[in-house]
């Protein structure tokens, strides 16, 4: 899940403001972007969301950033 840590640090945020902004925790983002743990729905979207990507982008499935148009 290299595109986690890279979306986050391309944007020069640190894993404590997403944890202030999303409330997940700093240590848990830490494991995602480690590959020590994977990322439940809920995060999935929540990170998506923050970042303003795709899940696809998230899970490594696509290099473009782009998010989903709204619904």
């Amino acid at each position: 899940m290299k595109n986690i840590k890279f979306v986050r640090v391309s944007r020069d945020i640190t894993q404590l403001k997403v944890q202030m902004d999303t409330g997940i925790s700093q240590s848990t983002i830490s494991k995602y972007e480690t590959g020590e743990a994977l990322p439940t729905v809920e995060n999935l979207m929540l990170l998506a969301n923050y970042y303003d990507v795709s899940l696809d982008y998230l899970m490594d499935r696509t290099s473009v950033q782009r998010s989903y148009p709204n619904q």
